[in-house]
This record gives structure tokens, sequence and C-alpha cells, in this order.
């Protein structure tokens, strides 16, 4: 029987939908092991987000990764690349230093996104991937509009296979994709790609995400990208229990550890449930995601935007005018960064009642090429082009060129050659004032539990580690235990 495989996107895809990326370190470190017995192919870790980890959550990514990577040996680790910092352009330098230290840590593969598909992007990051000695995947990012045709994918697929990639990925962010079109669009790229490895990764945010990965799984595609819930469905990726049962139904074979992965599951829904975070389930169909495909998370933002100003019951009509705004723009694919432009400027125009009297100096940029070339200015209603672009800003804005400082450049200005490479790409990222609060903050990394182990000998136990209390009680119905610290 034809074997189905899986790579777990757990801690990273469904860490990012399911929980805004607030999983901690403390709650990862208990089950590497279990993942890494599960059996699948590559196991996704975040790639580093200083506003997140260091900012929220006073939390070194880099220790993540390393404590990650040093639990984790049987299964290559796999982050994603698009952008190092994701609404600003990247010197080279710097990316470079970012893929390097990734490789150095721990991390083994790196799944490449280009937000417009295109080659001179995917090959900029392809050849930095292959230099430090990383295996790139390159997403090819599925969108619907009137341009992402399956003519347009498979183009897009020779343009990635001429790039030499490990695998090339069907990325499928918004939940877009139905079984109907996988029906052609899989064929599509299939006789590009031939012998290459297609990956399949989709989300539930429409519904359909386990019927797709059904689809794929009939029409050859033999690695599935899930997650394990409670961090699977909902906006995050298929369950690997949901998608694995069924492609046994089919006669397929689903290659996994499930026991291993059981753990793993039980683990995290203790986690949920201690911790207040929220459950991924299955979702009903949703209809109006295909015209505004305003990502989950994106949704959630709007309605923070939109609440700021008193007008948190207009984001339904903001949600109508991203289809406008994304129509306007030329169908770019939402994903980071076009899906944020597109949703603040659909917002700023509800706010403001009138479409493009203020525009963001990212709707500028964008107007001006700087996100996607002469292809996304070709796009463009250029009507709606004119109106952005008709302002003193857009003048001052016009001779902007993004600086590409060389890494001594950005070393001596960001703290000198006795910075460690790490500290200088966080630094880059998000400054040295929060580092210097996320350091002084000495969050711990370890001592969470396993769900096994949640018990009240463990509670107990853990409880007599405290070095800051000398009395502590634990009440639970009628039962209560005090501890006191002895004078001695």
């Amino acid at each position: 029987m034809t074997e189905i495989r899986f790579v777990d996107t757990t801690i990273r895809d469904g860490n990012q939908s399911l929980w805004a990326n607030n999983a901690r370190t403390k709650w990862i470190l208990p089950i590497a092991k279990y993942l890494d017995q599960g059996g699948f192919e590559a196991i996704e870790l975040s790639p580093i987000d200083g506003r997140k980890s260091v900012r929220e959550l006073k939390e070194d990514p880099w220790a993540r990764i390393r404590m990650v990577s040093e639990l984790i040996t049987e299964t290559p680790l796999r982050t994603v690349a698009g952008r190092f910092r994701p609404f600003d352009v990247t010197p080279d330098s710097m990316y470079y230093l970012y893929i390097e230290r990734m490789f150095a840590n721990g991390i083994r593969q790196t799944r490449i996104s280009e937000e417009w598909n295109q080659y001179e992007g995917w090959k900029r990051k392809v050849d930095v991937s292959k230099a430090v000695g990383m295996q790139p995947l390159i997403n090819l990012i599925f969108s619907v509009s009137p341009r992402h045709t399956d003519e347009y994918y498979a183009e897009r697929a020779r343009q990635a296979l001429s790039l030499d990639p490990f695998r090339i990925v069907l990325k499928d962010p918004g939940g877009l994709l139905t079984p109907d079109r996988m029906k052609t669009i899989v064929p599509a790229i299939q006789a590009i790609v031939g012998e290459k490895h297609l990956e399949l990764h989709t989300h539930c945010t429409t519904g359909l995400g386990p019927l797709v990965a059904l689809e794929g799984i009939k029409l050859g595609i033999r690695t599935i990208n899930t997650g394990i819930p409670p961090l699977a469905d909902g906006s995050g990726n298929p369950s690997v229990f949901n998608v694995a049962s069924n492609a046994r139904a089919l006669g397929y074979t689903p290659v996994f550890n499930e026991e291993a992965a059981r753990v793993v599951s039980e683990h995290f829904s203790a986690v949920a449930q201690r911790e207040h975070m929220p459950v991924g389930k299955a979702k009903e169909y949703d209809a109006a995601q295909f015209e505004h495909q305003v990502p989950g998370g994106m949704i959630s933002n709007l309605r923070h935007q939109l609440k700021l100003v008193g007008l948190e019951h207009k984001l339904e009509d903001s949600l109508v005018e991203a289809t406008q705004v994304r129509a306007d723009f030329g169908y770019p694919v939402m994903v980071t960064p076009l899906s944020q432009f597109v949703g603040s400027q659909a917002a700023i125009n509800v706010i403001i009642g009138e479409r493009y009297k203020e525009v963001t100096d990212q709707t500028i940029h964008y107007a001006l090429g700087r996100w996607g070339g002469e292809e996304a200015i070709n796009a463009m209603d250029q009507n709606a082009r004119d109106k952005i672009l008709n302002r003193r800003r857009a003048k001052e804005l016009q001779g902007w060129e993004p600086p590409e400082p060389t890494l001594e450049e950005l070393r001596s200005e960001y703290g000198g050659l006795g910075l460690t490479d790490e500290e200088l790409l966080l630094r880059f990222m998000i400054g040295q004032d929060e580092i210097d609060i996320m350091k002084a903050s000495n969050t711990r990394y370890d001592g969470y539990p396993l769900r096994a182990e949640q018990s009240l000998v463990s509670l107990v136990r853990e409880l007599t580690k405290r070095t800051d209390r000398n009395h502590i009680s634990v009440q639970s119905g009628d039962m209560s235990i005090t501890l006191k610290k002895s004078e001695g």
C-alpha cells in the first residue's frame, strides 16, 4: 500500500495560527522528544520573532531553537524563511547572517516564501540557504483571483524547479483550496515538477482543509503538513489524526507514531486548559473567506484597529473594503506583509469614509513597485495607483532606495565586535532596550511538567523549589496542603 508521510507543524503553524505565537518554550521542551519519536519527515519550528518572543514573552528566541534542537536529534528541524523583518526591506548581509545562524543553531530545512511567487526573490533566498548548508523548499503560494490560474502556477513551478530546491510546496495560507480546484491545479504542477517531491500545506480556515488534504493524497501527493490537536484545525493545519484515519480508510498507509503524537496532544490539551489558551476546532464552511481572503490573524488585528477609534462595528465593512482594495492592488497573495498592507488600508478607508484619501507609507511603497516590482505595478488598477501617488508624501518617497550596509557596518552600528551574531540580529530586529528588559526578567525555560506528571505530587515537588516564598498553601475542594520553610 502507498505510504503517506507527514511534516509536523504543531509548534510552528499551530502556535502561530491558534495561539498567536504565545506558546512558551517551557511548554514545548517536555514534549520535544515525543515529537522526535513521531516519525515525521520534518518538524517545523517558528522563525525568530523578536517582537513577540522578546517584547511580550520576555524569552530569547535563540535559546528556544538551541534547546529544542538538542532534544530533537532524529528528525530534521525546519523553519519558514520569508523576510527577516516582515514589513521592512532586509539588507542582504543581514539575511545571510540570519540563515547562517539558524543553521548553526540546529535548523536543517527552510521553507522559502516570496509573496509574489517571483523567481528573483526565490533565487536570492535559495542561494543563501544552499551556501550555508540548508535544504531549501520553495513555496508556491496559492491564491484565488483572475490572475492565479492553473497556467500561472505551472509556469511558477517551472521557474521554481529551475532553482533545484530540495522540495516544492503547494502552500495555501488562507485555506482557499477546494477539492475541485485540487483536481486541476495539482496535475498542472505535477506535470512540471515530475520526480521532484511535492508537499501540501493547507489551512482549515474555510472548513475544507481535511478534504483538500485527502484530495491531495488521491492525486499523488505523498507528504502532508499537519498539526497535532489542540494545535490543529480552526485556522491552523489539518489534524494528523484525522488525515491519517481518512487516508487509512482509503487504503493508504499513514506513516507516523500515533502513540507519541497522543502524548503531545494530551500535553498541549492540558497546557491549553491550565493556561487558558484556545483549542482548535473544526470550522464550518465560510464562503466569505474567498472574497476578502483576509487571514484569521489579520481579522483580529482589523478588529483591534477599529476598536481604537470606536468603530469596531465596522469590521464587516472593512472586510468588504478589503475585497476592493485587493482588487485595486492587483490581487496580491494575502500573505505577510501584503495581507497587512491590504487590511490596514481597508480599515483606513472605512475610518476616513473615502477611499485612498489617507494612505500608509507601505501603500505608497507598494504603488511604487517596491513590493513586487513591475509585476505589482502592472497588475494594479491604474486609477487607484494614480490616486495613491498623487500626494506630496509619494514624491518624497519616490527617490528612496533601501540601504545595503555591510555586516561590518551593521555590527559597528548595533554594538561592536564583542557582540554575538545572534544578539546582533535581535538588536537589528527590535532594539537594545527590549533585549535588556528580556534579560533582566530571568525567564525560566524549564519546570513545566508533562501532562502525565501534572499531579499533586508533581505540584508539591515544584513548589518546594521556589526560593521566593516562605509559606505556600494549596487548596482543592475540601483538601488543603500547607508548605512552610523551616527556619534552619
